[in-house]
């Protein structure tokens, strides 16, 4: 198989006051292409770090990153950037969507940073709020959308680059129960389509629409459940 990421002796560690706090303690792990992984742990485990380590949004202690064959952790912060906008599309629990744009332009901003003309990533933006249910709502802004319109939008955003990687931190849990069900089942969707799916939950019934479960506790990789 083709390996996107793999994480070796991975340590984590924060200064707060005169403590160092150990967030992540020598993680290893590996994720292929396809994959749809989720992490799970309970507060203070260590998943949220993990997350950000993965999504390059922070840098790591000690140890080394490789995405997609490079190895990204001594990169600087311009770097982590270009690779968080070509390789990883984010989906999160607050959707991050900009108020003032329309579920258009929401979409189309990652194509703008990407470089490409205007039409082109127009056409791109259409087609892909037309793939997730929403081409009669392009022209909406996020108050005039409910809760799942909203991360169907943070979902096309985070496709709208064809990235190595989806990453999606808790992305059902400011959602209803039928919501959640439909998110997920899009996200299913994704998944069969070819796309590496990394899911970060504490919702046990959430993460059991993966593949394989890693379970941290303490910093630490404390089991990997595979799925059926």
């Amino acid at each position: 198989m083709n390996t996107v990421i793999e994480i070796k002796n991975v340590v984590k560690n924060y200064q707060v006051g005169t403590v160092v706090v150990r967030a992540l303690r020598s993680v290893t792990m590996s994720i292929e292409k396809n994959e749809y992984v989720a992490i799970m742990g309970p507060s203070g485990s260590g998943k949220s770090t993990l997350m950000n380590i993965l999504g390059c949004l922070d840098t790591l202690t000690k140890g080394n990153y490789i995405l997609n064959g490079t190895d990204v952790s001594k990169m600087e912060d311009n770097q982590l950037a270009e690779i968080r906008n070509k390789e990883i599309g984010f989906v999160f629990q607050t959707f991050n969507l900009l108020p003032r744009y329309t579920a258009h332009e929401n979409v189309m901003l990652p194509l703008i940073y990407a470089g490409y003309p205007k039409a082109e990533r127009d056409e791109i933006a259409r087609k892909i709020l037309d793939s997730v249910g929403l081409s009669d709502r392009i022209k909406h802004k996020p108050n005039e959308l409910s809760g799942g319109q909203r991360q169907r939008v943070a979902i096309a955003r985070a496709m709208v680059n064809n990235p190595s990687i989806i990453l999606a931190d808790e992305p059902t849990g400011n959602l209803d129960s039928k919501t959640s069900v439909d998110i997920m089942k899009l996200l299913e969707i994704i998944h069969n389509e070819g796309n590496t799916v990394i899911l970060v939950t504490h919702e046990e019934a959430i993460a059991r629409n993966a593949n394989r479960i890693i379970r941290l506790i303490d910093g630490q990789i404390a089991s990997v459940e595979i799925m059926n």
